[in-house]
């Protein structure tokens, strides 16, 4: 059945790519293995994707969600899984007899409610629980999701930092063992027999060195009511779990990205030459430009000289043929021959 639900970049649905899905799945594919044979409550399951991925290795799962449209898609989506089933109901009130699930998971949910309705969900989660329980939480750390990055996420009531979610869950789930989760890109060495630890470096091509623990843009939180619970439970859990999907899709999109980035840059070189030669054209236009105006000014300045010639010899003309002329040129030419005389 087709996504009916609209995707608002808040809640995650699948076959969206991107560091949502990454993020998304994760925490449930690292919780299968506090779920593997348990009653497991998937609180705010939204879509269920996740309640189906915990069912494959659960007893039973019951996802709760708020919305009952999306409960409905859940429940259409995933019919045929015998042991999810999904009802709609807030977190603050479960639909689920006390001691009734072995482990709770909520994940991206605490941050959606107010103060007062964290504590009363986290009650419910201690309610539902039977001895021995789990609880495995998942919050945005306030300070890199929001106050670092200046961003304020309209779906978010009320973040918590890393004292704040402490200090909420100290009550119920005093035990707990801390995750820090955040998007990395490295590379990977497995060995072909699962043995030995793991280990963590950065550096670069002049030193190596082993990776500080980095800030949590989410904390992810396995927590128990009881100290021998939580010890249980993590006795076999990893140090650090890393995940990729199945298709590489964000490495895909890096390297779309990578081509599109190269793409451009190739038609901004392009771009570059051409206005280059614009350029060099347009300023040899320009040099011919001003030579013709030069040529132009020239010209000008020699047509008005020869105007004012033309204007002289059509004065003398015109004086000549006046009658003035013809009285004083028996005068000129008598001064002319005395001239002459004086002059021999």
């Amino acid at each position: 059945m087709p996504d009916a639900t609209p995707f608002t970049g808040e809640r995650y649905l699948p076959g969206v790519p991107g560091e949502i899905a990454y993020e998304h799945v994760h925490r449930y594919a690292f919780a299968r293995r506090f779920a593997k044979g348990r009653r497991v409550l998937d609180a705010a399951c939204g879509e269920g994707y996740g309640s189906a991925l915990l069912a494959e290795v659960a007893a039973s799962v019951v996802g709760v969600d708020i919305d009952a449209a999306t409960v409905g898609e859940a429940r259409q989506r995933y019919a045929t899984r015998a042991n999810v089933s999904f009802e709609t109901a807030p977190v603050t009130s479960l639909p689920c007899a006390d001691a009734s699930v072995d482990l709770v998971v909520s994940f991206e949910t605490v941050e959606h409610v107010g103060a007062d309705d964290q504590q009363r969900m986290l009650a419910e989660f201690a309610r539902v629980l039977a001895p021995g329980g789990l609880l495995v939480l998942s919050s945005p750390n306030r300070v890199e999701y929001s106050e670092r990055t200046g961003y304020r996420n309209p779906f978010h009531v009320h973040e918590l930092d890393r004292e704040e979610l402490a200090s909420l869950l100290r009550e119920k789930f005093p035990f707990q063992r801390w995750y820090r989760q955040r998007r990395y890109l490295g590379s990977a060495l497995w060995a072909e027999s699962a043995t030995g630890g793991c280990e963590t470096l950065t550096g670069d091509a002049s030193s190596a060195r082993a990776t500080a623990l980095p800030e949590a843009t989410y904390f992810v939180v396995v927590a128990a009511a009881s100290e021998a619970a939580l010890a249980v439970a993590i006795e076999a859990a990893p140090s650090l779990s890393f995940y990729a999907d199945a298709t590489d899709s964000e490495w895909a999109r890096v390297d779309r990205e990578a081509r599109e980035v190269l793409r451009l840059d190739s038609l901004l070189i392009a771009r570059e030459r051409e206005l280059a030669d614009a350029r060099r054209q347009a300023d040899a236009h320009a040099a011919q430009l001003a030579q013709h105006e030069l040529r132009v000014v020239e010209l000008a300045a020699e047509r008005e000289r020869q105007q004012g010639a033309l204007a002289a010899q059509e004065r003398i003309i015109a004086y000549r043929q006046s009658v003035r002329w013809w009285l004083a040129l028996p005068w000129l030419r008598i001064r002319r021959a005395w001239n002459r005389i004086r002059s021999a």
